[in-house]
């Protein structure tokens, strides 16, 4: 029998009883186990890092350092530093002027490729810009200089760091991990805790310098690294930071031509994830805006604008991330022609995907959840701009149909849709449909696989992400949810 304290001891009271002593009361916690109705999550589900790293979406990357002066892809690491002139100190406010231009929210910079040449003042390696060939060289801080222009342009920023060292000569030792790798890392931090991301390529070793001694030295990444280690270090000073390659937070999405798989699972590996993996793992999706090589060339030029479109719409658009990859050339500038080809990539962007229609239109469901005490799970969730809160249907409501309606007549071109993912990834199948008298409706697309959501998935109407097209003329669009892990959660749909 359980008992009801505060009208017991009221009872009591009246009675003249002396207090029952707490141990002799079975207590009962009668609060809602769950007061706000909130579905159950279904696992995997990322960190609220993972989560922060995902909302960046479309960022630069920027391969600079020996290579641009060698012409080589992978230095060896056996080019004296005094090779390293660049004609003016490099600008890298100038880089991200350029690429927030484009629509990107941050940057990564290359500040140590696998030649080992680190582009600042390392105490770890005399092989660094100290002994570059000129005063510019010399002056040369890439992390110093490209975080404080981060900060001051409101963007995010992160350091690629190869693990891999073909100039080291203690590579494939210990002390190479303890007394430079990890150092590296931890250097970097002082240049700024505010990281979203630190990339580490994979490298399991190979040829190299190595100090002069050269030879092959081969080891085991996921070992030889310490990287549960390297990560906890680097989590307790950056914990917002986001460790890919080697770090295992997020994976390479198994290609470097820009584009992810129609379905898209947030775990598991390469283009499409694995449904039934147990880790959560973003993909990114890390490609090249020049027609070349990582490292700038001096015939490279940057790609069309209808091949940049299509290598978004085919990462970002498909639950994956993308880091485009802009190099520097040997003045430590973006050339001038890279610069205006972003800024027409940004002013495209803009113009196709700046206004969403769906701000404007009637939100319906053909199932809405029970609201809890301080939550709702209303359609107008969808439409609302506010990630926090999404549409949820009932435990049983795995199928369900949203529509959104307008008085008059809208052209579209898009429809994106984006999943509640603090709950786990969750839509299977899915398919659009739209009518122009909102009666009568036609599916569109239906040549493309609509299988997954995630993070955001956006929907070209005419089945292509080649053509733009003329768009749609409709009054109203269906999204039906036809299966599902678990009742799906989204917190907004687009339409363009």
């Amino acid at each position: 029998m359980t008992i009801n304290i505060p009208r017991l001891l009221i009872s009591l009271a009246a009675l003249g009883a002396p207090a029952l002593l707490p141990a002799q009361i079975a207590l009962v916690d009668e609060r809602p186990a769950n007061p706000d109705n909130e579905p159950a999550p279904v696992f995997p589900v990322p960190t609220e890092r993972q989560m922060l790293w995902n909302e960046t979406e479309f960022y630069g990357f920027f391969h600079f350092g020996m290579n641009t002066f060698t012409g080589l892809e992978w230095g060896g690491g056996d080019t004296d530093p005094s090779v390293f002139t660049p004609s003016s100190v490099p600008d890298p406010r100038q880089w991200l002027e350029a690429i927030k231009a484009a629509g990107m929210k941050g940057g990564i910079a290359v500040v140590k490729h696998h030649d080992g040449f680190c582009l600042w003042p390392t105490a770890t390696t005399d092989y660094n810009v100290s002994r570059a060939g000129n005063d510019a060289g010399k002056a040369t801080n890439i992390p110093r200089d490209f975080g404080q222009a981060a900060r001051d342009l409101g963007m995010k920023y992160g350091f690629y760091i190869s693990p891999w060292d073909r100039n080291n000569i203690h590579y494939g030792d210990s002390s190479y991990v303890s007394e430079v790798f990890v150092k590296q890392c931890e250097e970097m931090i002082e240049y700024g805790p505010d990281q979203f991301e630190m990339w580490f390529d994979g490298a399991n070793g190979g040829d190299g310098y190595y100090g002069g001694t050269g030879g092959v030295r081969q080891i085991d990444a996921s070992i030889y690294y310490n990287m549960p280690n390297l990560r906890h270090r680097i989590h307790s000073m950056m914990p917002d930071c986001v460790m890919w390659g080697l770090g295992g937070e997020a994976r390479w999405i198994g290609n470097e031509a820009g584009w992810a798989g129609e379905t898209c699972w947030s775990y598991g590996n390469g283009t499409q994830g694995n449904e039934n993996a147990w880790l959560w793992r973003g993909g990114e999706s890390d490609a090249k805006a020049t027609a070349g090589g990582w490292f700038w060339k001096n015939d490279d030029d940057m790609r069309s604008l209808d091949r940049l479109w299509k290598m978004y719409l085919e990462t970002v658009g498909r639950n994956s991330t993308l880091i485009l990859n802009i190099p520097p050339n040997q003045t430590g500038k973006l050339p001038d022609t890279y610069v205006a080809r972003l800024k027409e990539f940004g002013n495209l962007l803009q113009q196709r995907l700046g206004t969403d229609l769906a701000l404007s239109a009637r939100a319906t469901a053909s199932d809405t959840r029970t609201a809890g005490a301080a939550r709702t799970y209303d359609a107008s969730n969808l439409i609302d701009g506010d990630k926090d809160t999404y549409w949820a249907p009932s435990d049983s409501g795995i199928q369900s149909v949203i529509t959104l309606e307008w008085d008059k007549s809208q052209n579209i071109h898009y429809v994106a849709l984006q999943e509640y993912n603090r709950k786990g990834q969750r839509i299977k199948d899915f398919t659009i449909e739209t009518s122009t008298d909102g009666v009568n409706f036609t599916r569109m697309a239906s040549e493309i696989p609509t299988t997954t959501v995630g993070y955001k998935r956006i929907i070209p109407l005419n089945g292509s992400t080649d053509e733009y097209g003329d768009g749609f003329d409709c009054r109203a669009v269906r999204i039906t949810i036809n299966d599902a892990k678990a009742c799906p959660l989204l917190h907004t749909v687009s339409v363009f």
